[in-house]
Formats: C-alpha cells, sequence, structure tokens
C-alpha cells in the first residue's frame, strides 16, 4: 500500500487486530522508506444505508463523518482511540443491522449518545448540547438528570458530574457570642484576683519585722 507521508509503495504490516465487534480489521502499517507508520481498517464492503438530513436531503452514509462526530465530542478526554474505534463500529453495525435502506439522522444520533454515556459523561453532554440545540440552563439540568437516572459505566473510574455539587458540606462548631462574653468575663475575673493576691503578699511582707 501506498505511504501517505511519502508515496512510497514498499509499506508493511507490523500489527493486525480485529475492533468494534470483530467485523473490522485495524492494521498498523510501517513504510520502509521513511518509517513513518499510519493505520488502515479493512472491512466487508456492504450496503449501508442513505442517511436522511433533518432538512429532508439524502446522502450516503460516512464513516469518517461518524468518526469525526466521536472525535470531537471526546477531544482530550480520557478516553483511548481503540474504545472510540469500538463504539464507532458498533453504530455502524447498528444502522446496518436496521433493515432498511434509509434512516434517518436523528437515530444515528441517539446512537451516538448512547455509546458516549457509557464512554465520558463530559464527552456525553458536549454532544447533546450541540446535537439538542440547548438554549437555556434548563436543558442542560434535563441532560444531567438523565445521567443521574441511568448512570453510565466506570469503565474510566470517573466522577459522576455532581459529585462535587453532592458532597457534603463540613460544619464548623458555632460559638455564640454570650459564650465569648462569658470566657472573656470569667479571664478579667482570674487575672484580677492573681494580682489582688500579689499585693496582699507584698503588704505582708512590709509589714514582717526583720
Amino acid at each position: 500500500m501506498r505511504c501517505p507521508f511519502c508515496g512510497a509503495i514498499d509499506t508493511r504490516v507490523i500489527d493486525s487486530r480485529l475492533v468494534g465487534d470483530s467485523d473490522q480489521v485495524r492494521r498498523r502499517r510501517e513504510c520502509n522508506d521513511c518509517e513513518e507508520r499510519f493505520s488502515t481498517y479493512e472491512t466487508a464492503e456492504l450496503n449501508l444505508p442513505r442517511v436522511v438530513k433533518s432538512r429532508g436531503n439524502r446522502e450516503p452514509f460516512s464513516d469518517a463523518k461518524l468518526q469525526a462526530g466521536f472525535q470531537k465530542a471526546l477531544e482530550k478526554r480520557p478516553v483511548s482511540v481503540e474504545a472510540i474505534d469500538e463504539a464507532v463500529a458498533r453504530v455502524r453495525h447498528r444502522c446496518l443491522v436496521a433493515g432498511d435502506r434509509e434512516i434517518d439522522a436523528l437515530q444515528i444520533g441517539e446512537w451516538v449518545m448512547d455509546e458516549l454515556k457509557e464512554l465520558d459523561q463530559v464527552a456525553y453532554i458536549r454532544f447533546a448540547s450541540v446535537y439538542r440545540r440547548f438554549d437555556d440552563a434548563a436543558a442542560f439540568r434535563e441532560a444531567i438528570d438523565t445521567l443521574e437516572r441511568h448512570p453510565a459505566g466506570e469503565a474510566h473510574n470517573q466522577l459522576s458530574l455532581l459529585d462535587a455539587a453532592n458532597a457534603p458540606v463540613p460544619v464548623l462548631p458555632v460559638v455564640s457570642a454570650g459564650a465569648v462574653a462569658d470566657g472573656g468575663s470569667k479571664g478579667a475575673r482570674s487575672r484580677a484576683s492573681a494580682q489582688a493576691g500579689k499585693a496582699k503578699r507584698r503588704t505582708r511582707k512590709r509589714d514582717d519585722p526583720d
């Protein structure tokens, strides 16, 4: 296969593995000339349904657009490339087995949200805010409530979005003003008593004969 970096034909496969539901092969290749590495994907050639957009226009199903949607939602999130590839493959498989010649783009979006809910909650909110066109804080609140009602798996040991908000606030002991005043008056009485005792001892010393 031609190297996408230098154009050389002499490239070799250094790693192959199944991805998704074992219906796709990911091959890692290396160019023998420039030694750059790149990945290719091998899938069975099947007729996927055409996608019906919101305005009614039709277009062919695009793996690249599906992959780009996942990557944009998961940008700078702790999710591996393999996990993203598997999620893309699952959505693609659902489109394939739907058995329809056409499929609504909204349905594909719902399947993408199902996958993102399991992968990363922050990515889920990102995608939902654009896909469902959130206009106010109430829409965000509804999406977060959905996560709370149907919690995602802990594959990445991530905290819930609301853990920090729901954390108990530490209660500090409250000292009343009366207690402070009472403590202050007791201290003043103790100091006065000590001073009076010192004065009495000095008086006795002066009165004692040599």
